[in-house]
């Protein structure tokens, strides 16, 4: 009974106990269920106009585009820049088409599936399908049974893996294409309905018609601002400020950063060079005896052996004299020996010569289907084709046909010409650059790493670079999307960086290919606008010539004749006969809008008040304006109006759409 009562006496204590403890557990369960809410919160890559981007989807996209520029280009070695421009691609077509879509659902505009088969497989199919090379003929014309029969080849079921996944890339490059045609129609769409409300009406073509035939003479005098000593006049934080305020919507900005770096490039040690010259020395005799050539080659050189033909012309500048000698001969071996620039021990071994073939062959392919043309591939060297089209191409004569299996089909040539038999020789090449070791990478790595531990400030960092006599680069602007600091290569992390640290921090040691680099952040910008600041040196040189065109025009005092003008200036009386309303240029003065404004607006035969123009200060007497009072043809400045419109239309409205949209950009998250 005691011990109820002690239960009951600190009754509300334990009750506040308990309810922490359900509290606890409660939260728990409701954080733990929802772990997989926020983890999936973390998959977005980005939302436009309230849809959400999948990090799966940019992905799928960037690895579509890819195989795209793969199939157009013919090459897989795309660079850092290259892998960095398909993704800004892939993110500016998601924005565009989901920017698209939503103003789609408010006028009800979208692209039907009928039409979508008329613009890429009717018969006028749209531009992007007709100018892809692999549907044109021999003569690069679109041919639509070309098309047709890629269509159907991409339908194909097959239990071979290799003609699955030629038709899994090739089903993957028609998607593409189909949607970019889909979007790209929406956008020409979208664009058409708005050049019908954004049109030209009479009074734009009257002023437009007599902005061209209106022209004047005029007589003028001009002081230059750089013929007035900057001493002259005083130029205060305050007037270079108010040109700021007017110019500020200019100095938008999205946030950026400035950072500081000094390198640590990553060579060879003597060490390294003297390993690099054992080890070829200790293959030369193997080298220059053994049958097994390819094997020795292939196995120890940075150059392949695959028994290709070199020509005087093709053959690597090194080997030339050595392989194209007189009286060279089977088996000569050019001994071991280093070049400088390049960094590499090489030696050589004749493996054949005395001997001829053509330099090209012209090919064409052999239509297998009906309806199908021959395919004309013009001339190609033998570095052009793959080994098994080569071999039997170059071993031909004119008029030889031979066939071979492409992967997905078998392939049937004609040799239609060759180029004359040139001299030819088969050369094995050994060559091994210098590189740094792994204990060289390590030595510079120290290096690098103890210069960041020494110098954790901006001051000290800049004082160790002076006193080692380090180059200290810079790198101003940086974007939270930019893939690369400079011509730095594999910098992206650089970027990352710098925006998760602080002003004067100096960054972690970052290798940036054949180089350590160590950052310190200088500025972090993340205001709307530029800072004055930043901009101020750059907007005093024209708020010294506002300056300059108040102490001339002060100077000038009341003129009377141009004359007394052009004497008061220092200068002369120049003329320009018919000055036309809407010239860009004032006679050879340059652009001056608001000079030829006036000799159009001030009165005939009398001297002008003072112009402060772009070079300098401008005083006018223009002539009688002359306007034709020829009939207008009203329909006709219409048209050309809304031509010259139709130019910058289209870019103005995606980009204003894209600009007004609501986007959230996540990228630099997962990049």
């Amino acid at each position: 009974m005691a011990t109820l009562q002690r239960i009951r006496n600190h009754g509300v204590f334990l009750l506040v106990i308990v309810g922490l403890a359900m509290l606890a557990f409660i939260l728990g369960d409701v954080l733990n269920s929802s772990s997989s809410y926020f983890n999936k919160s973390r998959e977005y890559i980005g939302e436009i106009e309230g849809q959400k981007i999948h990090y799966t989807e940019y992905e799928s996209a960037v690895e579509q585009l890819t195989e795209v520029y793969k199939i157009e280009s013919g090459r897989s070695d795309f660079d850092e820049d290259m892998h960095a421009q398909i993704r800004n691609q892939v993110w500016q077509m998601l924005v565009a088409k989901y920017t698209l879509q939503a103003q789609g659902k408010l006028i009800g505009m979208d692209i039907t599936s009928d039409e979508l088969y008329e613009l890429c497989a009717g018969a006028h199919p749209h531009q992007l399908i007709t100018s892809r090379r692999m549907f044109a003929d021999q003569n690069g014309q679109f041919n639509r049974s070309y098309l047709l029969n890629f269509l159907q080849s991409v339908e194909m079921e097959t239990e071979n893996p290799e003609q699955a996944a030629n038709i899994k890339q090739a089903k993957n490059y028609w998607l593409y294409w189909e949607n970019a045609v889909r979007l790209t129609a929406m956008q020409e769409k979208y664009v058409g309905l708005i050049q019908h409300l954004v049109t030209a009406n009479n009074l734009d073509a009257k002023y437009a018609a007599q902005a061209k035939q209106a022209k004047v003479s005029v007589d003028y005098a001009m002081k230059p601002y750089y013929t007035v000593a900057d001493s002259l006049v005083k130029v205060s934080t305050n007037d270079i400020r108010k040109i700021y305020d007017e110019r500020k919507p200019m100095y938008k900005q999205t946030p950026n950063r400035d950072i500081a770096y000094v390198a640590f490039p990553i060579v060879p040690s003597e060490a390294d060079y003297e390993l690099a010259e054992k080890a070829m020395q200790a293959i030369e005799e193997e080298f220059r005896t053994t049958e097994e050539v390819a094997v020795v080659v292939n196995s120890n050189s940075d150059v392949m052996y695959d028994g290709r033909n070199y020509s005087e012309a093709t053959i690597p500048a090194a080997y030339k004299d050595f392989a194209f000698a007189k009286g060279a001969k089977k088996g000569d071996f050019l001994p071991l020996s280093y070049d400088a620039e390049s960094r590499t021990f090489r030696m050589a071994r004749l493996m054949d010569c005395g001997y001829s073939t053509p330099d090209s062959v012209q090919l064409k392919g052999i239509a297998t289907q009906e309806g199908e043309e021959d395919q004309d591939y013009g001339w190609l060297t033998e570095n052009d084709l793959p080994k098994n089209i080569a071999e039997p191409a170059f071993a031909g004569k004119k008029g030889t046909r031979f066939t071979v299996n492409l992967g997905m089909e078998d392939r049937t040539f004609e040799i239609t010409d060759l180029t004359k038999a040139t001299p030819k020789v088969k050369v094995a090449i050994m060559e091994r650059e210098v590189t740094p070791s792994s204990k060289t990478y390590a030595a510079i790595y120290n290096q690098a790493n103890q210069f960041v531990v020494n110098n954790p400030n901006e001051e000290a960092f800049r004082a160790a670079a002076e006193e080692a006599k380090m180059e200290v680069e810079t790198a101003n602007n940086l974007q939270k999307m930019g893939n690369k600091v400079a011509d730095l290569k594999s910098s992206r992390g650089i970027v990352r960086w710098a925006f998760n640290a602080k002003e004067g921090q100096v960054s972690d040691v970052f290798e940036c290919g054949d180089k350590y680099i160590v950052a310190v952040l200088t500025a972090c910008h993340d205001g709307e606008y530029r800072d004055f600041e930043e901009v101020q040196a750059t907007l005093r040189y024209e708020a010294v010539n506002r300056k300059k065109a108040e102490y001339i025009i002060k100077e000038l005092g009341k003129v009377t004749t141009l004359q007394e003008a052009a004497d008061k200036m220092g200068t002369e009386v120049r003329h320009i006969d018919e000055l036309k309303e809407d010239a860009y240029r004032f006679g050879t003065e340059g652009m001056e809008p608001a000079v030829i404004g006036t000799a159009f607006a001030a009165a005939a035969g009398e001297v002008s008040k003072p112009v402060k123009g772009n070079q300098g200060v401008y005083v006018l007497v223009p002539g009688t304006v002359d306007r034709p009072t020829a009939e207008i043809d009203y329909k006709a400045e219409i048209a050309n109006l809304n031509a010259r419109t139709s130019y910058s239309l289209p870019y103005q409205l995606i980009n204003s759409l894209e600009e007004n949209a609501e986007i959230v950009d996540n990228r630099a998250t997962f990049q």
